[in-house]
């Protein structure tokens, strides 16, 4: 071999460890980003849980107080249905935004009842569960902040190379329901 067939060689070489090294590099780091997706949702999973392990409670607590408002324990039962079907992320973000919805409006009916309001287990119930929604909240927003970096890996050259030979497809964002963009209506009241 000649010294020019060595340094091509060499060359060849390189170029081929070099490239064979940015494809390990981008497979790793979209592989990390499609499992930190899943984790953060598997988190936002396990508050869902706990807030649908305590609706039961809240229920029982509510029920002898609230013996007219069997719709607001009707659309509670029923988002908590939709949960039980749910099966995809979008599914899932469907059905929690009912849930949501529903606990929203079970809370303002609660007011109206001074005693149910003065119920320690009923406060409590209702602690936890605002809790509980503050850390889906902000899971969700981890969650989110998580599939716009995987997508947006997805989308760049040449990580889209890459992605679309693993069969890797866009994540789905957690929406806000359509109910939660409306304008909210505030009245004031005026003193006669």
């Amino acid at each position: 071999m000649h010294p020019g067939e060595i340094i091509g060689t060499i060359a060849v070489l390189f170029a081929v460890v070099a490239l064979a090294g940015v494809w390990f590099s981008i497979y790793n780091s979209l592989v990390a980003l499609k499992n930190s997706v899943a984790r953060s949702w598997a988190n936002i999973d396990v508050l869902l849980k706990q807030r649908h392990d305590e609706l039961p409670k809240l229920v029982k607590t509510c029920e002898g107080y609230m013996q007219h408002e069997r719709a607001v324990f009707d659309k509670l039962s029923e988002a908590r249905g939709a949960l039980v079907k749910a099966h995809t992320v979008e599914q899932r973000a469907q059905a929690e935004n009912l849930l949501t919805q529903a606990l929203g409006k079970f809370f303002a009916v609660a007011e109206a009842y001074p005693d149910l309001k003065a119920n320690q287990g009923f406060l409590q119930l209702q602690a936890r569960i605002s809790e509980l929604e503050s850390q889906i909240a902000d899971r969700r927003e981890f969650y989110n902040d998580t599939v716009a970096i995987f997508n947006t890996r997805l989308d760049q050259i040449p990580d889209k190379w890459v992605a679309g030979w693993l069969g890797y497809t866009p994540a789905q964002l957690f929406h806000a329901a359509p109910e939660d963009r409306e304008d909210v209506e505030i009245k004031f009241a005026m003193a006669s």
